[in-house]
């Protein structure tokens, strides 16, 4: 399994964030428009926590708050689980499972690099298992 740098340079070195005083309403505008579950919530350069559309569901609407008056930092995950680049995608895969999370910030000492999400490692796998079926079956086809 490849490190998640690999992964990483696919994204272009695109950070989408929010800031901890946005509203969930815009966070949600971010997420619908970025066509992402969550977004790293990041004050003066610093990750502070992860929105994420879970956050959302449990967090407001479950509790019957409004997202126009809601700021992102009132129901953010503030506890963040990071990688680094070198963190191998076996290993994201098993973090994720094992914290039921579906997103995952890369952090290379101390500044934040993006983040991959579960998607992002199912495309990985996906595209390497075909790649060695091409490779097999261009084997028995010779």
């Amino acid at each position: 399994m490849k490190p998640v740098s690999e992964i990483l340079k696919r994204h272009d070195g695109t950070l989408w964030h929010v800031r901890p005083e946005d509203t969930v309403f815009d966070a949600l505008k971010l997420l619908a428009d970025y066509e992402v579950g969550a977004l790293m919530v990041m004050e003066r350069g610093q990750l502070v926590g992860v929105f994420s559309e879970r956050d959302y569901t449990r967090k407001v609407a479950l509790q019957g708050r409004n997202s126009k008056d809601t700021k992102v930092s009132d129901i953010m995950t503030r506890t963040v689980i990071v990688v680094s680049p070198q963190t191998r995608t076996r290993d994201c895969m098993a973090l994720m499972r094992e914290k039921r999370i579906r997103h995952l910030p890369v952090i290379d000492k101390g500044t934040v690099q993006g983040m991959i999400s579960i998607r992002d490692l199912m495309d990985d796998i996906i595209a390497d298992h075909e790649s060695t079926i091409a490779q097999l079956e261009s084997y028995i086809n010779s």
